[in-house]
């Protein structure tokens, strides 16, 4: 079931595009910024969170400086969709570190992983626990990043 869309109004947009630049800003220097008082500014910052819109308040790590400068894309086919088929690796993701994003998708592949490591000998032994020992992966296929041009979650306002 899809999502029931959320209309922002001018005020909400201004306050959340605030936000995605730097959710630690206080929401007095939002108030100002957006022509509101901070009270009014907080109540909508609430209704955001509780219609799900803020879906939660994170640091972006530098995952180069710690150690972990690899990232890798990793498109999965499984031999059979069926929920029950996929459902223990779709838990081997979701509890795996390593995996940063996950999508089902269309197309030749049925998933895509985003994935970060420190070396590819660490991505042999990610790529083993995730995949080795699965009747269910038909192949994976690999690409290793070799820069980034852009990274972010920002939605268009």
């Amino acid at each position: 079931m899809a999502a029931v869309p959320y209309a922002p109004d001018d005020f909400d947009r201004a306050i959340l595009a605030i936000l995605q630049r730097d959710n630690t800003t206080a929401q007095r220097a939002i108030a100002e910024a957006v022509h509101l008082s901070a009270p009014a500014v907080q109540r909508r910052i609430k209704r955001l969170q509780d219609a799900g819109i803020i879906r939660a308040n994170v640091a972006v790590l530098d995952q180069a400086r710690l150690g972990r400068p690899l990232t890798i894309m990793v498109e999965v086919r499984v031999a059979s969709e069926q929920p029950h088929r996929v459902a223990a690796f779709r838990r081997r993701v979701q509890d795996d570190p390593a995996v940063q994003q996950c999508y089902a998708i269309t197309g030749e592949a049925d998933f895509l992983l985003l994935l970060t490591a420190a070396s590819m000998e660490e991505y042999e032994a990610i790529s083993e626990r995730l995949f080795g020992n699965d009747d269910n992966i038909e192949r994976f296929r690999t690409a290793v990043a070799l820069s980034t041009l852009k990274r972010g979650l920002d939605v268009p306002l």
